[in-house]
């Protein structure tokens, strides 16, 4: 086992088909970083009281679990105090709202993507712009790229890195080094269809004409995903697509307040577009292959997350439609699917009725070793957990495990697993946030959901008033990230018409965190379809590199895990895209690791 630095030259080197004398430089390396920080509670709030509607358990009995948060459990609003002031963190997603056109585009919003631009080993952050309607034009806003210089200080560099320009109406922040060059690139998905942007390695970025990459998508984009969907080492592309909606396809749909004022139509107004794949050639170009990966038609896609979902080596697809069926891809291993949504159990909710779904995570809730599926739904509408047993076989299960009680007031967005407490299972997070203009159930602005993982119960953690996560947000994306280096999962909330959030981790701790990254040389450097296995004296925790994932966002190309109190740490185990293993026993209490891909062609 080698210790080894964050040095550019480790964090950028080429993959061996590309750069062999460079590969084998660090051939077979298992890389460890070590970052010996100093962490601590910083308890200063104390949560609300309240009470959950009861909720069915497993023996069919009614229970009535109170809110308590523990102490400790609190999020410090960093870098841009959008709760004081908008001025010091100079961006907002535009909707277009002030506008006055009503239309289902300003309801979707943006992300974030978390991307180390430069590698100087900070996360910095990327925000999509959205753009305006006026005089029955859609045309985009630019976005946002900040470079973290440390200490929680961003600098906006997106014009001078020349990443701000948008072409259209954005929405999605994809990061992921399609190019194998060893920088990550930037995919914005939006109304007009897809932008590349490929860094240069030099802080700046390239925009790559459609003619050039082979992404020739016109359509009205969502979410997206990059994922090596047929094994061959290199990232490909699933785009999802939404409504057949434009200025010549707007209906007057009248506002259940007054009957005469017109509200934003609901997706059940419009036609579904199709989903589209994109295999890479492996030159940077791409190859559109939808009927070949045997993609379903229709969808209204809002989500979508890609990872070994049934853990047999290949990666699979999950997703989140909007008001129609959920769709769940398996793959046979060389980039062609079958779609199981229904069969599987994750179609659907326990009423049998596609839900209004648009957010969407995959994690092992439970520690059983199998992954999990999490869907944001709209408004009286349970959020879905769909709980694996084996081999792509699900259970509803939000009942069970709790979540009931939120299912009648929130419109559920950006979300995800995060182990926040350390405490070595993972617990739900949602950006919430109305999609009309004149809602009746529930106002446009609406809490994060914060859900603890208590011995496979979750219970809603609330915040007061003057608290970031006890303000009301129109909320969109939302990713995780270690912005401060000290191992611990942040957040970033991209609300529409506002500020971004930028929350650090003051958790209660329960335990010692860990962060791995992985840097693939056979398969994509992204390690997207990589699976983590860490194992302890008492427990086993599994994470995935995902592709996708949340609500038009990327987190950290980083997995998170918390070694709780009284475990000791045994057994790192990486289960390769391709196929090969890594098993280290790491040293003691290391906060930060790196990984990196063995040559398989090395002695």
């Amino acid at each position: 086992m080698s210790v080894v630095s964050t040095h550019k030259d480790l964090l950028r080197f080429p993959k061996s088909r590309s750069a062999p004398r460079a590969c084998r430089k660090y051939a077979g390396l298992v890389g460890i970083v070590l970052c010996l920080t100093s962490f601590g509670c910083q308890p200063d709030t104390s949560p609300q009281d309240g009470t959950l509607p009861a909720v069915e358990t497993t023996d069919g009995s009614e229970t009535q679990p109170a809110i308590e948060s523990p102490a400790g459990w609190d999020w410090e609003s960093r870098g841009m105090r959008a709760e004081i002031s908008n001025s010091s963190w100079p961006h907002q997603f535009r909707s277009g709202g002030e506008d006055e056109q009503t239309t289902i585009l300003e309801s979707l919003g943006g992300g974030v993507g978390v991307i180390d631009f430069d590698l100087d080993g900070l996360a910095d952050l990327f925000f999509t712009g959205g753009g305006r309607l006026a005089n029955q034009s859609v045309q985009g806003i630019p976005s946002e790229l900040f470079h973290n210089q440390g200490e929680w200080n961003f600098t906006p560099v997106g014009e001078v890195a020349s990443a701000s320009k948008s072409d259209f109406y954005s929405h999605g922040a994809y990061i992921a080094d399609y190019d194998e060059d060893g920088f990550p690139d930037i995919l914005i998905t939006g109304y007009g269809g897809l932008q590349l942007l490929r860094n240069q390695g030099d802080g700046s970025f390239l925009k790559v004409q459609a003619n050039l990459s082979g992404l020739t998508d016109s359509q009205w984009s969502s979410a997206a995903a990059w994922s090596d969907l047929n094994q061959d080492g290199w990232l490909d592309l699933y785009v999802g697509h939404y409504v057949d909606w434009s200025f010549e396809n707007h209906p007057f749909c009248p506002s259940a307040k007054d009957p005469k004022v017109r509200e934003i139509c609901s997706p059940r107004q419009f036609q579904s577009l199709n989903d589209t794949v994109y295999l890479s050639n492996g030159d940077g170009t791409f190859r559109e292959a939808t009927e070949y990966c045997n993609l379903k038609p229709g969808g209204k896609c809002l989500g979508v997350v890609s990872l070994d979902i049934d853990r047999d080596g290949d990666a699979d697809l999950y997703v989140a439609n909007d008001t129609t069926h959920n769709f769940l891809y398996l793959n046979d291993g060389e980039g062609r699917f079958d779609e199981v949504g229904e069969l599987s159990g994750v179609a659907l909710d326990d009423h049998g009725i596609p839900n209004g779904s648009m957010g969407v995570d995959a994690g092992d809730y439970n520690q059983d070793g199998q992954f999990d599926l999490w869907v944001a739904n709209y408004e009286s509408e349970a959020f879905a957990l769909y709980r694996q047993s084996s081999d792509a076989l699900f259970t509803f299960v939000s009942h069970v495990q709790g979540i009931r009680a939120i299912e009648s007031e929130f419109v559920g967005f950006g979300t995800l697993f995060c182990d926040a407490d350390l405490d070595g299972d993972e617990d739900l997070f949602v950006s919430n946030g109305h999609v009309i203009l004149h809602p009746t159930l529930a106002p446009r602005k609406q809490l994060p959901l914060v859900l603890e993982n208590l011995s496979n119960q979750f219970k809603r953690i609330r915040w007061p008033e003057d608290h970031v996560l006890g303000q009301p947000a129109e909320g969109r994306g939302l990713a995780q990230v270690d912005l401060d280096q000290d191992g611990a999962p942040d957040l970033v909330f991209a609300p529409v018409d506002e500020s971004p959030k930028v929350l650090k981790n003051n958790v209660g701790r329960q335990g010692t965190p860990l962060s791995i990254r992985l840097i693939g040389t056979q398969g994509n450097r992204t390690a997207v379809g990589a699976v983590v296995e860490v194992k302890t004296d008492r427990s086993t925790q599994v994470r995935a590199c995902k592709g996708g994932g949340s609500y038009l966002s990327t987190s950290e190309n980083r997995l998170f895990f918390g070694l709780p109190d009284g475990e000791s740490l045994r057994e790192i185990r990486v289960h390769w895209s391709l196929g090969q293993e890594t098993v280290l026993t790491p040293p003691e209490n290391p906060v930060s690791v790196t990984i990196v891909e063995p040559d398989v062609n090395s002695n």
